[in-house]
């Protein structure tokens, strides 16, 4: 009805921001992609501010599904806006960011100790929202997890499918893989000592379950 002209790419993610990285140079379109645009970045950071609003606090630890990672990247610039304010002091959550095994280059950069992360070859999960090969804010993501004394994990896609379920049945929700990623990381964070029983740990889910049953 707005005259917009839709274009299916075959690929990846970063095939699809390729594609509109051309589209920029070539022809002046405005690129809408991750990080390439000052405003989904202010977005995600209400998260959050949300995030304090409701608990009157924030957590020890935040665990995040991570693809483009702009939700952690968000948050992290809330809290330094919330200090910078005087809401808070200097403490930060442990930010933790979760990924599929078949497609972890966040996980692989923060176990190796470098600031960027390399893309992932032949990435494949079936969480939509993790299988990005290539963050554009890698480097964001990585001095937020370091920074804040966090971690970085991946699950296997059936465990993400295993802690749906769980959710579920715990709380009626009917979460995406991506949430259930998350879920699903807290056995090794515990067992890997990045988060320990009697702490206040945040687990995002970033969509609905729904969007898998067509």
């Amino acid at each position: 009805a707005l005259g917009a002209d839709l274009e299916l790419i075959d690929g990846l993610i970063t095939d699809a921001g390729a594609y509109i990285a051309a589209g920029a140079r070539d022809h002046g379109w405005f690129d809408l992609s991750t990080l390439k645009e000052p405003y989904r970045v202010e977005g995600k950071k209400t998260m959050g501010y949300e995030l304090f609003e409701q608990l009157g606090r924030l957590p020890d630890v935040i665990v995040y599904p991570t693809g483009g990672g702009t939700g952690l990247i968000g948050m992290w610039k809330a809290f330094d806006e919330m200090e910078r304010m005087g809401w808070i002091g200097s403490e930060r959550p442990r930010m933790v960011s979760v990924q599929g095994t078949g497609c972890a280059p966040i996980v692989r950069a923060w176990e190796a100790g470098e600031r960027f992360a390399e893309p992932w070859e032949n990435a494949f999960t079936l969480a939509n929202g993790l299988r990005v090969p290539s963050a554009v804010g890698d480097f964001l993501i990585l001095d937020a997890i370091r920074a804040s004394g966090g971690a970085a994990v991946a699950v296997e896609d059936e465990a993400m499918t295993e802690a749906v379920a769980l959710i579920g049945r715990a709380t009626g929700v009917f979460a995406c893989p991506e949430g259930g990623a998350t879920a699903a990381a807290m056995a090794p964070l515990l067992e890997g000592g990045h988060v320990r029983p009697d702490e206040e740990v945040v687990l995002f889910n970033t969509g609905s379950g729904l969007k898998y049953t067509s």
